[in-house]
């Protein structure tokens, strides 16, 4: 009897933990979009205080009814044992009221936003990692995304350095940095501090539990070389359709059938090309209609089709778009298939209209991503990188996202 009563409490344990982990959304859910003081590519990262905005659109376009729920979760996004009235100022499980309905558009769909704070949510009243998740009025989980909302008590300073280890000087970036806390000193920081490094915002592709090489003064300082590295790849390709009839500088035609389609041009491997700089918006994206005057619910849906020429050989992995535009999600959306007759990778997804970046990678049979396996990896690459500093003071009961900082690789140095 106690041992089904253990097995029956890890189960249900098993089912919460999950719900603390994102959840993709199906595919009639597009274009998540977070918005503070600026608009969000990846994961969400806020100063706690900040007015927060979340959108997305529903593509069957029958003003369903969705809901929120709130959860904190631990620094390695387990659920904390905080009650909801110990983080939330308010309630959660609220219906989302204000939506708006597609206008002038060939797609149809439903555009909801949610503010928090808001009339039923006044605030969240600690830092640390959130879980928003979104259920629809069955109460099936929707999607859930990752928020982190972090309190200005620490200086983060953060430094962009070019490997030391010779076999990847010209390949990979390491990021070195430095946690100054504004009040007493972080009481045994090899325990009670831990970090998180993200580059471009994909926190898919961070470092996490660096712990403090030595202190200096108040100050704890992280010189990792390998440790703290990570591939240079390469600057994201990019597409404009903010105007779907007609061809750019990116897209070669475009075709209307029930929605509009765009073609873009055919892409190529570089990896055995020489680093060109191209300014990129780091994959992120931005919605807009050129002959809109609200980009939210006049901004049109297109099939966009991409091509890839690549002839180096694959072996059993397949190579997949990648980007913010679906939280740098891999899945049979994204994957690139090979057709025999144009021996090229092709791939329809619909976007809707705007600035979008992206990229090629290849996903191995493990799971694990090359992500310069298609664009190469340069140390000149221009990335950006966020640091984020957690802190859980001996007897606390949570961990508390103490700071912020961010570097970018363009000023990399020796």
């Amino acid at each position: 009897m106690q041992k089904t009563i253990i097995l029956y409490l890890a189960f249900i344990s098993s089912i919460f933990s999950a719900h603390t982990q994102e959840i993709a959304p199906p595919e009639y859910i597009k274009t998540i979009q977070f918005k503070g003081n600026s608009e969000f590519s990846g994961t969400p990262i806020i100063q706690l205080g900040t007015p927060l905005l979340i959108t997305f659109d529903d593509i069957n376009g029958d003003e369903a009814d969705y809901y929120y729920k709130i959860r904190h979760c631990n620094f390695d996004w387990t659920p904390s044992i905080l009650n909801k009235n110990e983080y939330l100022d308010g309630f959660d499980d609220i219906r989302i009221n204000d939506y708006e309905n597609s206008f002038n558009t060939l797609q149809t769909y439903s555009h909801y936003f949610l503010r928090i704070p808001n009339e039923d949510t006044k605030a969240l009243k600690v830092s640390g990692n959130y879980i928003i998740e979104i259920y629809n009025e069955d109460e099936e989980l929707v999607f859930s995304r990752k928020l982190i909302v972090y309190e200005n008590t620490s200086t983060v300073k953060v430094y962009t350095k070019r490997s030391r280890d010779l076999d990847f000087i010209n390949t990979k970036q390491s990021v070195q940095f430095e946690i100054t806390p504004h009040n007493p000193p972080l009481r045994n920081p090899k325990k009670t501090v831990k970090t998180l490094v993200i580059q471009n915002n994909d926190i898919k592709n961070s470092i996490s539990n660096l712990t403090p090489q030595f202190t200096i003064g108040n100050s704890l300082i992280y010189k990792y070389d390998q440790e703290a590295s990570f591939w240079g790849s390469n600057e994201f390709l990019f597409f404009d359709n903010k105007e779907v009839r007609t061809s750019t500088v990116n897209i070669q035609k475009s075709d209307l059938e029930d929605i509009y389609h765009n073609y873009l041009y055919n892409d190529r491997v570089r990896a055995a090309k020489n680093y060109t700089r191209n300014p990129d918006i780091n994959g992120g994206f931005v919605i807009r209609n050129l002959r809109a005057n609200n980009h939210d619910i006049e901004a049109d849906y297109v099939w966009m089709h991409f091509t890839l020429e690549c002839y180096e050989p694959i072996g059993d992995g397949n190579i997949h778009i990648y980007g913010s535009f679906n939280n740098f999600k891999i899945d049979n959306s994204t994957l690139m298939k090979y057709n025999k007759n144009t021996g090229m990778y092709h791939n329809t997804s619909l976007f809707k209209q705007g600035f979008y970046n992206y990229k090629y990678i290849l996903v191995l049979p493990d799971n694990t991503i090359d992500y310069g396996f298609i664009s190469g990896n340069f140390d000149e690459t221009e990335n950006e990188y966020t640091v984020i500093a957690y802190y859980r003071a001996p007897g606390a009961r949570y961990d508390r996202a103490i700071g912020k900082g961010t570097g970018n690789s363009s000023t990399i140095t020796n």
